[in-house]
């Protein structure tokens, strides 16, 4: 099985766009995130066609049971979960709210390290929501 990594990002427009990642030449764009996923894996199927068509087989990238592991940079996330209290979430890992804003505004790039970290707490988050019984 071949899995495909894809980067969600904010687009310029408020909307969502999706990129390869590893350099693969598919993009997808859409004002909402569901429309943006069904452009990319609709240019994706035409890429692989069109280098198949020109090259007589499809790309190393490609294959039937391709599975998209979809991303999130940090303005994304937040825009896609606006629910989420980015200054509360912040003080929850002991990151300066400003910093954590600046992360979901896209003026500030966290590292790899802080990125593990926000995983990391958002893990933890998603699996104590998932105990949750009403």
């Amino acid at each position: 099985m071949n899995i495909l990594t894809a980067i969600i990002e904010k687009a310029s427009d408020g909307g969502y766009s999706i990129y390869a990642d590893g350099g693969i030449p598919v993009y997808g764009s859409g004002l909402t995130e569901d429309e943006a996923r069904s452009e990319f894996t609709t240019c994706l199927k035409e890429q692989a066609e069109y280098m198949k068509e020109r090259e007589g087989n499809y790309p190393a990238w490609y294959s039937d049971d391709l599975q998209i592991d979809y991303r999130y940079d940090m303005t994304a996330f937040f825009l896609a979960f606006p629910f989420i209290n980015v200054t509360e979430f912040a003080k929850s890992l002991n990151i300066n709210p400003s910093l954590m804003r600046k992360y979901k505004s896209g003026l500030a790039k966290a590292g790899e390290k802080q990125k593990d970290m926000i995983q990391h707490k958002f893990d933890d988050i998603v699996g104590r929501l998932s105990a949750v019984r009403f």
